[in-house]
């Protein structure tokens, strides 16, 4: 697990500077090309590397480095919107969430959500993504106003909810695979608060239906 920590920051430090039409291709051709690995793998050990030990590769891969790779790839964006600009809404969807969910789940959360989390609340989850939605409205209008966009209010409100839930759902998927290992944490990179996974994972499950969203709708 610390290895994919470690993977992680590596990653973004050097992603953004690789061409996209690069990145589009690996991504592309990356998930065959694992398959064939992993499973020839399986096939040459005689299957002392069993299917579940080849499925649990393949899930972290594209987990990790398939989903991040979607990061660069909308930040690279030269369209009506920049990139640039469109990153952030993407931060906004996952970390305004998880501000604003943590605020009402402590401050409202009377009914719990499921037990993969049991901290998280209905309450929580749905003051979150009220809350990204609202942030989100107040940097459309920032762009609007100042960068000269044409943002759409009630489109980039539709967006953010979407890509809200779907990063809600990406914290619990993490909280299901750390459970399933027996962890914590990721691994031990910040101290107090896990490993670079740990810190993104809801910005990473968010970041290829932010991509074909943001840049389809806005």
């Amino acid at each position: 697990m610390a290895g994919f920590g470690y993977l992680t920051a590596i990653l973004i430090a050097v992603m953004h500077v690789v061409p996209s039409m690069v990145l589009e291709t690996v991504i592309a051709l990356g998930v065959p090309i694992l398959l064939f690995v992993l499973f020839l793998n399986v096939i040459v050990s005689d299957m002392r590397i069993t299917f579940q030990d080849a499925a649990f590769t393949f899930i972290g891969i594209l987990y990790v480095i398939g989903f991040l790779g979607f990061l660069p790839l909308l930040y690279a964006v030269n369209g009506k919107i920049s990139g640039k600009m469109l990153i952030w809404f993407v931060l906004i969807a996952a970390w305004g969430t998880d501000v604003f969910a943590y605020w009402a789940g402590k401050n409202l959360g009377k009914h719990k959500f499921s037990k993969v989390s049991p901290n998280k609340t209905v309450e929580g989850c749905i003051g979150g993504m009220l809350g990204a939605v609202l942030i989100s409205l107040m940097c459309a209008y920032v762009m609007n106003t100042y960068f000269g966009t044409q943002i759409a209010y009630g489109t980039i409100a539709i967006l953010i909810a979407i890509l809200s839930i779907v990063g809600q759902v990406g914290d619990f998927s993490a909280s299901v695979i750390k459970r399933y290992f027996g962890v914590k944490d990721f691994s031990e990179l910040f101290p107090g608060h896990g490993g670079m996974i740990d810190r993104i994972d809801s910005v990473m499950f968010i970041a290829p239906f932010a991509y074909f969203l943001l840049t389809r709708f806005l």
